[in-house]
């Protein structure tokens, strides 16, 4: 990981969350992401039009058998209306929660619909013979209750179209959304207990012969109306398509629609028809859930997938933080040191009891220098986050070394280091930013003195200089210290990475950046003998 690559991914990071994730401030900004709200997808419109175009097929193949009589197949009704019961309700609660997050009331309409066909399925399945100690109430209860049934589900989903895009949605408070979703689940349990009241009430207060005869010749009428519902909730919804939802609620109202035309006619129970129409519906809505539940899965994940590249963006900014702190530190250490070092020796030519202004004059101006180099330190650093290139000239890496041997010349006179020095006089020229460069050599030259300072002897620094065919120029720095551990070398140049006691672990990553930045390339190998060798390449930009 190099410093310029953490700040560099790190703002392309910001990008790319700016344009994927915008803050999240309240419900309106969560209805991207949400069914209710979320465009379908070329896919999902295929499958969706290949589900109704089965169950059409499917439809078609049924009709020459739909008057065949089947009888009455006991286990099949608690089987389909347990299964109602299972997806009704799971459907409600997914519409529920989505209702919670973009409070439309809408969304609250459909779901009282799935909520009160669950409810509903309980007291139908209780209707036919010798199903839970039930008596038979074919023409009485179970018309009613079937009838009231599937006319309560096309309204709700006629109520949430006409709703979806007309209302102002605004923030509600949180406890009246919870109150809301318990007010309406109350209501329509009652609403189920009514109906069921009323149907076996008339059922006891009027003989069954006339209550079957006033069914049945109602029969036709109520199914005309169930059916032109059911048209007309998917007339509307096409209209007013937009959402997945409402893609999958417009392949519920195709198998709604199926039912009632089976229904209408077969004319009578326990036969193909009467099963088969069942089964279509059961279908339609099977698929549905399993769409809406996928679905929810995904954006779960995505969700998911978002919050953890925010928590790593979250690091890489702090990690990013700390190199840019750490690089900072690490750099002015060299020039303020050499501030304070000629400070004290100013303080002492001052000191003598015959002041040596020359030497006051010459330390001062080696303050000055320092100071100078603090500044032009600072400057490289903020060019080097940016990427600013507009520094960059022609440089001689020659003269390059000779000007960083000036500027540590003390260091390597104190630690009694020896020079080598072999430079190519015929090094075609690069581009490159000076004060960046200089930061490279004397920190390569730095860690090769601290590497021989727990050596008697020899402590030899070795420079060179050559040209990198095919275009490209070569500078070596060796020593003749510890060397480096084989276990760590490919962890060197990480930043905050260090093997000093009193180290920082930003040097060799701050010249590795740099290096890059310059399109070229530093490594590091074991010498000859002992000690390390640096060695670092750049482009050639300039012939001699």
């Amino acid at each position: 990981m190099k410093f310029r690559a953490i700040a560099q991914n790190g703002a392309a990071r910001d990008s790319r969350a700016g344009m994927a994730a915008p803050a999240t401030t309240g419900a309106l900004d969560e209805q991207p992401t949400l069914l209710s709200t979320l465009p379908p997808s070329r896919g999902q419109k295929r499958l969706a039009l290949a589900i109704v175009l089965l169950l059409l097929a499917a439809f078609c193949a049924t009709v020459p058998f739909a008057a065949v009589p089947v009888g009455y197949i006991r286990e099949f009704i608690p089987a389909y209306a347990a299964a109602m019961f299972v997806i009704s309700s799971i459907t409600s609660a997914l519409l529920f929660v989505q209702f919670s997050v973009v409070h439309s009331r809408a969304l609250l309409a459909v779901s009282g619909g799935y909520l009160f066909s669950a409810l509903i399925t309980i007291p139908w399945a209780l209707t036919f013979p010798d199903l839970f100690g039930a008596a038979d109430m074919a023409g009485t209860t179970w018309g009613v209750i079937t009838r009231i049934w599937r006319l309560v589900f096309p309204l709700s989903v006629i109520g949430y179209t006409l709703l979806k895009d007309d209302e102002a949605k605004r923030a509600w408070p949180r406890p009246l959304l919870y109150f809301a979703i318990l007010l309406s689940a109350a209501a329509l349990l009652v609403a189920a207990d009514l109906v069921t009241w009323l149907a076996t009430g008339m059922r006891e207060l009027t003989p069954s012969g006339l209550m079957f005869s006033v069914i049945n010749r109602a029969q036709a009428d109520w199914n005309a109306l169930i059916l032109l519902l059911a048209l007309f909730a998917l007339a509307l919804l096409w209209s007013r398509r937009r959402s997945v939802l409402d893609l999958w609620l417009m392949v519920v109202m195709c198998g709604l629609l199926i039912e009632l035309c089976l229904i209408i006619l077969v004319g009578r129970r326990y036969v193909v028809g009467w099963y088969a129409a069942r089964l279509y519906f059961l279908v339609s809505s099977t698929l549905v859930l399993a769409v809406l539940l996928s679905e929810t899965t995904l954006l779960y994940a995505r969700l998911a997938r978002s919050v953890m590249a925010e928590s790593r963006e979250r690091e890489a900014r702090l990690m990013t933080m700390d190199v840019l702190s750490a690089s900072i530190a690490h750099e002015m250490n060299q020039p303020l040191a050499s501030i304070v070092t000629n400070a004290d020796a100013a303080s002492r030519w001052m000191a003598r009891p015959t002041p040596d202004l020359g030497e006051v004059k010459a330390t001062l101006e080696q303050i000055r220098n320092s100071a100078y180099r603090a500044r032009d330190l600072i400057v490289s650093i903020r060019a080097m986050v940016k990427r600013d290139d507009r520094n960059r000239t022609p440089l001689d890496l020659n003269d390059l070394v000779r000007e960083v041997f000036t500027l540590t010349q003390r260091e390597l006179q104190r630690n009694r280091v020896s020079v080598e020095v072999e430079l190519d006089e015929h090094l075609p020229l690069v581009s490159g930013d000076r004060v960046q460069l200089q930061q490279v050599l004397v920190n390569l030259i730095t860690n090769a003195i601290d590497a021989m300072a727990e050596k008697k002897w020899p402590r030899i620094l070795r420079i060179k200089s050559a040209v990198q065919e095919p275009s490209g120029v070569l500078i070596s720095v060796a020593d003749t210290g510890k060397g480096i551990d084989p276990n760590v070398v490919d962890r060197i140049f990480n930043p905050l990475f260090t093997t000093k006691s009193n180290g920082m672990g930003m040097g060799l990553a701050i010249c590795r950046s740099i290096i890059e930045g310059h399109d070229g390339r530093l490594w590091a190998s074991g010498g000859v003998e002992d000690g390390a060798v640096f060695q670092f390449v750049l482009p050639a930009t300039i012939a001699r």
